[in-house]
């Protein structure tokens, strides 16, 4: 471990005296996930992440469509790959073969979870469905993830995140004002379905302790991107009133968006009356608060475009490093807004450690984003690299299964694996 000394000297002071030593919380834990693409896999990393052990199913020779999502790429492994594969062991296993199937019972035997994102009903017409597997396991917490439901009129539908982003009503207010609507740049609906996913899964798990039972858990993306409107959704069934785009701005509070300083942009927000007390200092022009169209949050919604006029004008006076140490001290919320080289370069960033850089066995050095929480008595973290299509088939076998080295050859020879 570092010396403590050094690491103050250099500005990035430990966190903690010493790494946890106990064990992750999900230690212990078996997933068998047949998930691919991001939201199913996104919650699977998690899983893995606070210790469970995953056993990715992929189909033989072609594998997780993201493992082709490149460039860029680390060798032969797209980077949008390693970004959610972490920690999990790869098993090539073709499902519409009946030893493949049967290897997938006795796997879902000794499981605590099994993850899927199929088409609803597909599981069901290969003889897996959560009934058939809850009677090989009854203490298996089956997680299912669609697009829009197990059934209803877009059952069928494929789920993509954009395409959900845009029925459910995401696109609709993302975008400026006058313009066309947009996509958030990352699949902000897929990554919120994982999230969920793995917290109903955790919790279904402390429910099987005091149960002793398994149970079924569906989680479809339209569901989550109506509850993820939070505020916006809420607005609209408070007063019917359809939202708009705003841009960077917020439709409830003045003000809340990004202005342009001399250099670049900046954003802030002005969230209660004593901060903007604060602003109309920071901006030496205290006579805002007494400006009748400025005196109170309602009001300022109201002129929303005056007072803009206003700071726009103020903000152009000093670069964004010279105004953030100023909002900082009148204690406004601010930040510039930065590109990814500044992202992975702040101090913060650093400081944290989350970006961290793991040896592949094949592929060499790579680096990803580590996990956001830490856990004061358990090591939870990246464990293993994202696997080679197919790397655990023999071990996975020989170690759950007892296969001997002979039958798993046989069975890669007969295209089972």
């Amino acid at each position: 471990m570092a010396d403590r000394s050094q690491e103050k000297e250099s500005g990035k002071v430990m966190q903690m005296d010493k790494i946890p030593a106990g064990p992750p919380p999900l230690k212990g834990v078996r997933v068998i996930d047949l998930t691919r693409i991001i939201a199913g896999p996104y919650c699977s990393m998690i899983l893995g992440d606070l210790g469970a052990e995953i056993i990715k199913i992929e189909q033989p020779k072609i594998g997780d469509e993201s493992r082709a999502w490149g460039p860029p790429w680390v060798k032969e492994m797209s980077a949008y790959f390693i970004a959610i594969n972490r920690n999990k062991k790869s098993l090539t296993l073709n499902l519409k073969h009946p030893q493949g199937i049967e290897i997938f019972k006795g796997l879902a035997k000794q499981a605590d979870v099994v993850l899927e994102n199929f088409r609803p009903g597909t599981m069901e017409e290969m003889g897996l469905g959560c009934d058939v597997l809850q009677g090989i396991n009854p203490k298996l917490v089956y997680c299912d993830i669609t697009g829009y439901g197990p059934d209803g009129p877009y059952r069928d539908k494929p789920g993509v995140d954009v395409i959900v982003s845009a029925i459910g009503g995401l696109m609709s207010i993302t975008g400026q004002p006058e313009g066309e609507p947009v996509k958030v740049g990352v699949p902000l609906t897929d990554v919120l379905t994982g999230l969920y996913a793995f917290g109903a899964i955790a919790s279904a798990l402390l429910l099987r302790e005091k149960t002793g039972k398994g149970q079924r858990i569906s989680i479809n993306l339209l569901a989550m991107q109506l509850a993820t409107l939070i505020n916006i959704g809420s607005n609209y069934l408070t007063d019917g009133i359809i939202p708009r785009r705003w841009g960077s701005a917020h439709p409830n509070i003045v003000p809340y968006e990004a202005h342009r300083a001399k250099d670049d942009y900046l954003i802030f927000g002005v969230v209660n009356e004593r901060m903007w007390k604060s602003f109309c200092r920071l901006l030496g022009m205290e006579e805002l608060q007494d400006d009748p169209r400025f005196s109170d949050n309602p009001r300022r919604i109201k002129n929303r475009e005056a007072l803009n006029e206003i700071i726009d004008r103020k903000m152009a006076e000093k670069t964004v490093e010279e105004w953030i140490p100023l909002f900082d001290q009148a204690g406004i919320p601010s930040g510039p807004i930065n590109t990814f080289d500044r992202v992975f370069s702040d101090p913060q960033v650093s400081h944290l450690g989350l970006v961290k850089e793991v040896e592949h066995p094949h592929y060499g050095k790579v680096k990803m984003v580590g996990p956001p929480a830490t856990f004061s008595e358990s090591a939870v973290g990246i464990q293993s690299p994202p696997p080679t299509l197919g790397e655990h088939n023999r071990e996975i076998l020989t170690s759950l299964l007892g296969y001997s080295d002979q039958k798993v050859e046989d069975l890669r020879n007969q295209g089972v694996i």
